[in-house]
């Protein structure tokens, strides 16, 4: 009697999803077995938990050793030693790149210091997640802002170019970046409404309008410093509230164009002073480093919270603001249009994600 014996041989590199994530989700062999167990994954497949644990033992060794290149993904793309399809090797890299809503909230806008990583047990407790997911992520973070940090050109470009990112994963990552390198608080109470994606939109608006690259692109540091020049420039804008006749004549003309197409124009019209000022002396403070360290935190107290006691929907915040800013224009004496209109465009886009109805 003989046994046929059908036998394959290839080097190609095999990678199991589910594993991987166990992998990176921080998970040790034993805790990923048992994990796999769960699943029902020897119904499926007639194994024993021998066979199991062999199996996810190998994966893991396979990929430590594929961390390092993780590292710099371009030498993913460019080794011999292991045979990976360029899909696979995409997914590697946007997932060991990837993280986790909960834990990007509690880190970003802190320096990503040793200080800050020796917090990361709290932060792992806090959110739920493995320390080694944490350290794994903090790491990703402070690499990616030491590569890029004083690169010229697009900080998104950048970030892709040296990381091989998807779009969204780069342009959260130049968010991470902006937001390691101006210190923008995120943490305190009033703000743990506002989600990751808030304050990524909010970053994406900045970049594009108030950093050195929105009015020269040959600058070093384009996408990740705020325009020092522009920031002096606001305290120009003081004149709508300083003068007391460009602010009544403004309030007029607001006013004016929002009367009766809102149910809240009464509060609207009783505030607009406060409303007012409060916008502009925001822009005026911002050349200050704590100023801008607290941007957010004004924007809540000083705008957001007032208008949400008077109950304005999210449709009542567009209506003022686009008046507000465009009825501007059409004040003679104001002479810094330009100056307005880059300042509230990005203004305007913050609160109206900002603004949770």
């Amino acid at each position: 009697m003989t046994n046929d014996l059908d036998i394959f041989v290839g080097n190609t590199t095999l990678i199991d999803e589910e594993v991987y994530q166990l992998w990176l989700d921080g998970y040790s062999v034993s805790d990923a077995v048992s994990l796999r167990l769960r699943s029902g994954i020897l119904e499926q497949a007639g194994a024993t938990v021998a066979v199991l644990q062999s199996d996810t033992m190998d994966h893991y060794r396979t990929f430590h050793m594929l961390e390092r290149l993780l590292h710099t993904p371009s030498k993913l793309i460019h080794q011999l030693h292991f045979q990976i399809p360029p899909s696979r090797q995409a997914m590697l890299i946007e997932r060991y790149y990837a993280f986790d809503e909960a834990f990007v909230r509690e880190v970003l806008g802190k320096k990503l210091s040793k200080g800050t990583k020796k917090d990361l047990d709290d932060v792992s407790t806090k959110t739920g997640i493995t320390l080694k997911s944490c350290r794994r992520q903090f790491d990703n973070f402070k690499r990616v802002f030491k590569v890029v940090e004083e690169m010229r050109g697009s900080l998104v470009e950048n970030i892709q170019q040296h990381f091989l990112l998807s779009d969204r994963l780069a342009r959260d990552y130049a968010a991470i970046v902006f937001f390691a390198n101006s210190r923008f608080e995120t943490g305190k109470k009033k703000l743990q409404f506002l989600t990751f994606e808030d304050f990524a939109y909010c970053a994406e608006q900045m970049i594009q309008n108030w950093t050195l690259g929105a009015v020269d692109s040959n600058v070093d540091d384009m996408d990740v410093d705020l325009d020092k020049e522009f920031l002096q420039e606001l305290k120009e804008l003081k004149v709508l509230i300083a003068d007391k006749d460009l602010l009544d004549l403004h309030k007029s003309l607001v006013c004016t164009s929002l009367r009766g197409k809102s149910s809240v124009y009464n509060e609207m019209e009783a505030n607009f002073k406060n409303l007012s000022r409060a916008l502009v002396n925001m822009a005026s403070k911002l050349i200050h480093t704590k100023d801008v360290r607290d941007f957010f935190i004004d924007l809540v107290e000083k705008f957001i919270e007032p208008c949400k006691s008077d109950k304005w929907t999210l449709n009542d915040v567009r209506l003022f603001l686009t008046q507000y800013t465009m009825s501007a224009h059409t004040l003679d004496a104001f002479r810094h249009q330009a100056l307005w209109d880059r300042y509230m465009s990005t203004i305007k886009s913050c609160l109206l994600k900002m603004y949770h109805d």
